[in-house]
């Protein structure tokens, strides 16, 4: 997914692309409102993401002119003006969202997939049934099956398990787990997530070799889809 940040703070900026970019995203960034109209303009992304104090040209009217413009991509707006008045002025204008500052990684990362959900036509709700080589996961039972066979999971190793099948192949850092999982309060330095990965892998039948999910060293873990053969 392509993104574009217009933020002229240089902190905030590397800190935002650091994390997209650890996510899997393309980030370009532009560090004022008229380079950030002649980049929305010429190129096409998935979702921009627009501070409102900028140079040369404020988020505010920037959103205006691209929507002036006929330009449909979903619009984010970090800032850390957070009385009402502006967050209106801002969604009247054109923006899809809006997140002040300081924010929750988690939290942007969140409105960065509902605003490309919503623009590719996806649907909010997540899919009943997933099924993934020889195992099949119903959401509204909360059941887990591998090959046919009922697996006997607490709350957290199914949470951790619907995490990473909702992205196969998808890299989840240990803190994103964490936040997602545990809560923002949660201590980045502990080993729960190692230790909820090797209870799953242990309980699914699955190890680093051969199995499923798979450990990116130093990162954190992705599910990679194989056939059951592959398994056996």
């Amino acid at each position: 997914m392509d993104l574009l940040l217009v933020e002229d703070d240089e902190r905030v900026r590397r800190f935002v692309i650091r994390g997209l970019e650890a996510e899997g995203y393309s980030v370009s960034f532009a560090e004022d409102g008229r380079e950030a109209l002649d980049r929305a303009r010429s190129e096409n992304y998935d979702v921009l993401i627009l501070d409102v104090m900028l140079p040369n040209m404020d988020g505010r009217e920037l959103c205006r002119r691209l929507r002036t413009g006929q330009c449909e991509t979903p619009i984010l707006m970090l800032t850390a003006l957070d009385h009402t008045e502006c967050k209106v002025e801002a969604l009247r204008g054109g923006a899809d969202d809006y997140l002040t500052k300081p924010f929750d990684f988690e939290e942007l990362l969140a409105r960065i997939e509902a605003l490309a959900r919503r623009r590719r036509g996806f649907s909010a709700e997540p899919a009943a049934v997933i099924e993934i080589g020889n195992m099949r996961i119903e959401r509204d039972s909360l059941r887990v099956l591998l090959d046919g066979r009922a697996v006997d999971l607490t709350a957290k190793e199914y949470q951790l398990l619907d995490l990473l099948v909702s992205s196969p192949g998808k890299v989840f850092s240990r803190a994103r787990i964490l936040n997602k999982i545990w809560g923002y309060d949660s201590d980045p330095l502990t080993n729960v997530v190692d230790v909820y990965v090797r209870r799953l892998r242990a309980k699914m039948g699955w190890c680093a070799e051969s199995g499923w999910i798979r450990t990116i060293r130093s990162y954190g873990y992705r599910l990679d889809p194989v056939t059951p053969e592959r398994l056996n």
